[in-house]
């Protein structure tokens, strides 16, 4: 294991020490759907549950992204374009950001992990080892939540395209609905289980705030967007 510096390094040294450290690895939306089940039923921790989250929401993205394809350049349809363009931009963005973000949550909870083993024999090391746990938990908390606002703001946009869409796709609609509803709170749950360690009270404190009040917002979306698809009819269109 590489010795750390003799000064004990503010927060840009500690990252940057935590990183030359860890085990680089390959790209998660690189492997099979096999590989990457494999991987999660490995004992290897990483990848873990956040990045399962982010992978979650990306399939969610991409049924969304599916729904407003099969709507498109469809005359019954056709009072509902704008919302359905929207809805694939987006659903298209959210696709290859979640998969970003489930690389950025395995590397960060790698980094944690190499904070978490770095050596406490001396007073000095141990502080060492204190400040890179507290740095590698504030990036183990950030990622998933970066996704729990992601996976959030795609349930949005799902609420706003089910009744103006393809109505044969209701179903994959809520779906995408229930996955990214479900990504949000496993993403929500990696990030309280890293806040006590973060060594941070009021980032902690308003991060928990955040979250609960997303969380509640993803619920009640959620059960909007199980409404619209129970109607089994078409809505009014969105105003200009």
């Amino acid at each position: 294991m590489a010795r750390l510096p003799e000064v004990l390094p503010g927060r840009r040294e500690v990252r940057a020490t935590i990183e030359s450290m860890a085990v680089s690895r390959e790209s998660l939306a690189g492997l099979t759907l096999a590989e990457f089940s494999e991987r999660l039923a490995s004992a290897d921790p990483v990848p873990g549950g956040g990045s399962a989250s982010a992978v979650a929401g990306s399939i969610a993205a991409g049924l969304v992204a599916m729904v407003a394809r099969l709507s498109l350049d469809r005359a019954k349809y056709e009072p509902y374009r704008a919302t359905n363009e929207r809805a694939l931009e987006t659903a298209e963005a959210a696709r290859t950001k979640l998969l970003r973000l489930a690389d950025d949550d395995a590397r960060a909870y790698g980094g944690f992990s190499v904070a978490r083993k770095m050596p406490r024999d001396t007073p000095e090391l141990e502080e060492a080892r204190n400040r890179a746990t507290e740095v590698a938990a504030r990036d183990a908390s950030e990622v998933p939540l970066a996704v729990a606002r992601e996976c959030a703001g795609l349930l949005e946009v799902i609420a706003t395209l089910a009744g103006r869409s393809n109505l044969n796709a209701a179903s994959d609609l809520e779906v995408a609905g229930r996955l990214s509803a479900a990504a949000a709170h496993g993403a929500a749950a990696n990030v309280m289980i890293n806040l006590p360690m973060v060594g941070d009270e009021r980032y902690a404190g308003g991060t928990k705030v955040e979250l609960n009040e997303l969380l509640r917002d993803v619920d009640r979306t959620l059960a909007r967007v199980a409404q619209y698809v129970g109607g089994g009819t078409l809505r009014a269109p969105e105003p200009s």
